[in-house]
């Protein structure tokens, strides 16, 4: 059971490819994930409102399928910490305030800029990269990490992918440094 644990940000649960290889790598112990009950909110109303033909329903079904199956995810009893911290963007503050009541090593997020190492560095934290997190994760336990790649995959039945389509759709997420590790394992994928 890994100790090395993670603040997943709401724009890295709101694309599903990105979403459900960070999960699966979660249930298989890669790295413990948390978020907050305010972070599935946050996805979830950024999805309806770009989606609007997606059904309220079935993303909080996938939220209660996280919170059920990833050991100790929810963080609570952060808001009072949120008015004293500084960040770039002050509607953040509460991504850092439960990364530091969560005992987080990392927030992974696509909006670096916004949590700036300085302000982070003071909690020991740091902010990655969802492409730079995995990354690290593949190169730590590849044959773990393949082995969850290879069972989103397999999940994906509508379409399914092949090994090549499911690497491009990593890639359009933006884990170009993933996806180049990844090719050179593609016979496990």
């Amino acid at each position: 059971m890994s100790q090395y644990t993670a603040l997943l940000d709401a724009n890295v649960l709101y694309p599903a490819p990105l979403r459900d290889l960070l999960m699966q790598l979660a249930v298989m112990d890669m790295f413990h994930a948390k978020w907050t009950a305010d972070i599935h909110r946050e996805w979830i109303e950024s999805l309806l409102k770009k989606e609007p033909h997606r059904e309220r329903i079935v993303l909080e079904r996938t939220r209660d399928l996280m919170d059920r199956n990833i050991r100790d995810c929810l963080v609570t009893g952060y808001e009072h910490l949120i008015a004293s911290l500084t960040l770039p963007d002050p509607n953040d503050r509460h991504v850092l305030a439960a990364a530091i009541v969560g005992r987080c090593d990392v927030i992974v997020t696509l909006n670096l800029k916004d949590f700036p190492n300085e302000a982070l560095a003071l909690f020991g934290i740091e902010a990655q990269h969802p492409d730079e997190f995995l990354s690290n994760h593949l190169n730590l336990a590849p044959g773990v990490f393949c082995s969850a790649v290879q069972k989103v995959r397999g999940r994906l039945k509508y379409p399914p992918y092949s090994v090549d389509e499911y690497l491009e759709n990593l890639l359009e997420q933006g884990l170009v440094a993933t996806v180049a590790d990844l090719k050179t394992f593609a016979s496990l994928l």
